[in-house]
């Protein structure tokens, strides 16, 4: 081959390469019937301390979440749960995790749990394991907007990126989904 016909297959390669979507995290995508299934607890809550800590062992920094559970929607978490994940910030040192939700004191939301150990959580799907609770004005219903997250999202039967993405709902709809998905017969 000659210096311009490789010269051509970089540039092209690099062309190519520059029009794949960029992320640091790819997950596979969890439909809500299927996230409701999945997890082991499904709660409505308001976030009531977020801290970061070094891990066990020294090595990570993760971010405890404390929750006060207004209405379980699956399971019996209890009064509050705790929520472990990934990433934060201790004192000048930070660690980003991206894919994760990110909380904060006040936040009202609802979460998908998976247990990890006997009293603390981690979300099911990662970011697509939340949606805030917002209420706006008086009158009108509280909405439940699901968690933004940088990750590409790959269709769990072809792999390939997916276009679906989960859309605000009523807090009211969104409950209603969810006892729905716990009460059909599992594909």
């Amino acid at each position: 081959m000659s210096i311009r016909q490789l010269f051509r297959m970089g540039m092209v390669t690099v062309a190519l390469l520059g029009a794949l979507p960029a992320a640091a995290t790819t997950q596979l995508r969890v439909d809500l019937s299927q996230l409701s299934r999945d997890s082991d607890a499904v709660i409505h809550g308001v976030v009531r301390r977020v801290e970061s800590r070094w891990s066990g062992d020294g090595r990570r920094i993760v971010t405890d979440v404390e929750v006060e559970v207004k209405e379980p929607l699956k399971g019996q978490p209890g009064g509050t749960v705790l929520v472990t994940q990934p990433g934060g910030q201790v004192g000048d040192i930070g660690q980003v995790v991206h894919g994760l939700a990110s909380f904060k004191t006040g936040e009202e939301v609802v979460i998908f749990l998976r247990k990890r150990g006997t009293q603390a959580f981690r979300l099911s799907g990662q970011a697509q394991g939340k949606y805030q609770v917002v209420r706006e004005e008086a009158g009108k219903p509280a909405m439940a907007v699901p968690e933004p997250s940088e990750a590409l999202l790959l269709d769990p039967v072809t792999r390939q990126p997916s276009t679906v993405v989960e859309k605000p709902r009523t807090l009211a709809e969104l409950k209603a989904a969810i006892r729905a998905a716990l009460t059909e017969p599992a594909p």
